[in-house]
């Protein structure tokens, strides 16, 4: 088995490509060592995986599907890729005497070099992160196994060899594959075509069966796994000479003849996903634009959730013929984690993948599915809560997108996403049970009287941001305040600006006037007969916070009383036109903005410790000098890290500590 270093060194040296190919074509064969992750998840497959061993069948017919997909498809453009064969087809046979079976199609086939690196490699097919995702448990890995692109290594539960052989469409050469799946695999020239003549195309995959699994050599047992799984596949499955399935496109068929299974069934078969739809959407529409659609939403995340891509993976037809799946215009990317097939009876059957870019049938068609889709979650949302708030734990990070993206649906989405609040958080749950969500309707609705924004606070996490003090008086006062803890949040909030009249006020910047709005005697927590003497005098704060301003000088950009502080000393807010702190913080990590900002530091007149510091500079005034500098740096730093910001001079920070400590002593 090679080593990644030894691959990558290959990598850089294609003259020992060609060499390999040559001494394949003199009849020699070229010998390859597996991808190192190749090797672990082949190791995986064949000692690990052990339940339901029947879906490699499922997995290779649905390879085979998409081949003759992908040939249809650049036949659109190169007619002479079907000459001589325009039947496309899937032949099963089977050999108990010599514990073969054998899967073949018409499709467009592999290259020598598609054959090294797609059954050779497979970290372009997300490799790394299938591995990363096994769990132990062989139920939910092999549920995985689809998913992730690596299908064709579950051939490998069942075989002690296996043959590929192929000729690329538009070729005559074809190319043998080998392996016992134990870290290495040869390839040679063929010495016919697919089936043994030079002139055909496509992909013949021949099993060698291990003592355990020669029961896929029954054409019984073969014929019972195509039906349950593969009944869906709109090509001809043939077994003997008999056709297995319907073969017809099931979402251009009638509601009523589909049951349940089957829709599952074609989830998995467009989804390469184990799990089962979480929905299931499939309509037929005529008029001014004709199309169907069979639409699932997953119950469990796509591996490729948050690829950088952010690509949609519905398959666009144009009846029944296969035109792309990784059509941009066909659904937005807040969007992409939709699986399914769209087929238009109204473009033109040789559109190519240009032409779709703001083609109006294609929008039209986009517009109609997004509607769709949001009508269909909003009532999921009304009539199903607890099960609406599983697909929002799944899927509500990129829906966040559209608030950004896409003006025209922000209102819908916004009536449709989910927060966690200081009502109801995260913090404190118990035995992995999340808090549950709240809605923006859920939110106004429980606004006090008098409170005339929507109240929010963003952070990394609903525990940090939960217990900033900037909340405090919010909390004692009983006023909810939403946390937001994706990175999104900062830049939708910016777009949508209000909800139902009510605009969105960060907890963390400008000033609260609390006094508008009313409490009642269940919420409110503040003891409102308590005398003014809990509190510094108005003066002395102001003193006090006139003497730090002067000590910290430009590192604040004022100093000021508090009146959303209870209990800790001091918090920093950021101005009112200023950007938000953790706005600005993930601004920074990006290099988006070069230093931090100055902000205001907020002083609780209530607190002892203030309360002292003012009683010290009403008595000593000016006299109060170096002591009083260390003090209001401290404050700052103290400030600072509450906020999750690093000590600009950790240096001075531990001196003015120690000599705080070292006093303390003292007295």
């Amino acid at each position: 088995m090679s080593s990644k270093s030894d691959e990558k060194s290959k990598a850089e040296k294609p003259a020992k490509k060609s060499t390999d190919k040559a001494a394949s074509k003199a009849g020699k064969p070229e010998s390859h060592g597996f991808q190192a992750e190749v090797s672990r998840l082949l190791d995986i497959v064949a000692h690990s995986l052990y339940s339901n061993k029947e879906i490699f069948l499922r997995e290779l017919i649905s390879n085979a599907s998409d081949a003759c997909d992908k040939l249809r498809y650049e036949a659109l453009t190169e007619a002479n890729l079907l000459d001589g064969d325009t039947d496309l087809k899937i032949n099963l046979s089977a050999d108990p005497k010599a514990k073969t079976l054998t899967v073949t199609d018409n499709g467009i086939g592999m290259s020598h070099d598609e054959l090294v690196r797609d059954l050779g490699t497979i970290a372009r097919s997300g490799t790394a992160a299938f591995l990363d995702e096994m769990s132990g448990d062989g139920n939910k890995d092999m549920n995985l196994i689809g998913q992730f692109g690596v299908g064709f290594y579950s051939v490998f539960m069942i075989a002690d060899k296996v043959e590929v052989t192929s000729v690329k469409a538009g070729t005559q050469e074809g190319w043998v594959w080998k392996s016992d799946g134990k870290g290495s695999f040869t390839v040679e020239e063929a010495t016919g075509g697919v089936d043994g003549d030079a002139a055909d195309r496509g992909t013949t995959i021949k099993i060698f069966l291990n003592k355990e699994a020669l029961e896929y050599a029954e054409t019984a047992r073969i014929s019972h796994i195509v039906k349950t799984y593969s009944d869906h596949v709109a090509l001809p499955i043939i077994l003997d000479g008999e056709q297995l399935n319907v073969a017809s496109a099931l979402w251009a068929r009638q509601k009523s003849e589909i049951d349940e299974t089957q829709y599952k069934e074609f989830y998995h078969h467009v989804s390469h996903g184990g799990d089962e739809p979480w929905m299931t959407l499939h309509n037929q529409v005529e008029g001014v634009v004709s199309y169907s659609s069979l639409i699932f939403i997953p119950t469990m995340r796509p591996f490729d959730l948050f690829q950088p891509e952010r690509n949609s993976r519905l398959k666009l037809y144009v009846r029944r013929v296969f035109i792309s799946d990784d059509c941009a215009d066909l659904l937005p990317s807040w969007l992409r984690f939709l699986r399914g097939v769209i087929d238009s009876e109204d473009l033109p059957l040789n559109v190519s993948r240009e032409m779709l870019q703001d083609n109006p049938v294609v929008a039209k068609i986009r517009a109609a599915t997004i509607k769709r889709v949001l009508a269909e979650l909003k009532k999921k949302a009304e009539k199903a809560p607890e099960e609406y708030e599983v697909f929002w734990d799944n899927f509500g990070l990129v829906m966040k997108e559209g608030l950004y993206e896409d003006q025209d649906h922000q209102e819908q989405l916004l009536a449709l996403a989910r927060f966690h609040s200081t009502t109801h958080s995260t913090t404190g749950s118990q035995d992995g049970v999340s808090a549950p969500w709240v809605s923006l309707a859920d939110y106004v609705g429980r606004m006090k009287e008098g409170q005339e924004h929507i109240y929010y606070i963003s952070g990394e996490s609903g525990e940090t941001v939960a217990a900033s003090p900037q909340l405090e008086e919010f909390k004692a006062r009983g006023i909810e305040v939403l946390l937001m803890t994706d990175p999104i949040d900062e830049f939708w909030i910016a777009t949508a600006g209000a909800f139902d009249g009510k605009p969105f006020q960060s907890a963390t910047r400008g000033a609260v006037d609390f006094d508008k709005i009313s409490t009642d005697d269940t919420n409110d927590k503040k003891d409102e007969t308590a005398p003014d003497e809990k509190k510094a005098d108005t003066g002395d704060i102001a003193a006090l916070s006139a003497m730090i301003k002067l000590a910290l000088g430009d590192a604040v950009k004022d100093v000021r009383a508090s009146n959303r502080l209870t209990d800790s000393p001091v918090c920093l807010v950021a101005d009112e036109g200023d950007m938000d702190i953790h706005l600005e913080r993930m601004m920074r990590q990006h290099q988006r903005v070069d230093a931090a900002s100055a902000r205001i530091l907020e002083l609780n007149p209530g607190h002892d410790l203030i309360k002292k510091m003012a009683d010290t500079v009403r008595e000593k005034g000016a006299s109060s000098g170096e002591k009083m500098d260390d003090y209001a740096f401290l404050l700052l730093d103290q400030a600072r890290i509450i906020e999750g910001e690093s000590i600009p001079d950790p240096v001075a920070f531990s001196r003015r500590l120690a000599g705080v400590m070292a006093g303390g002593m003292a007295d």
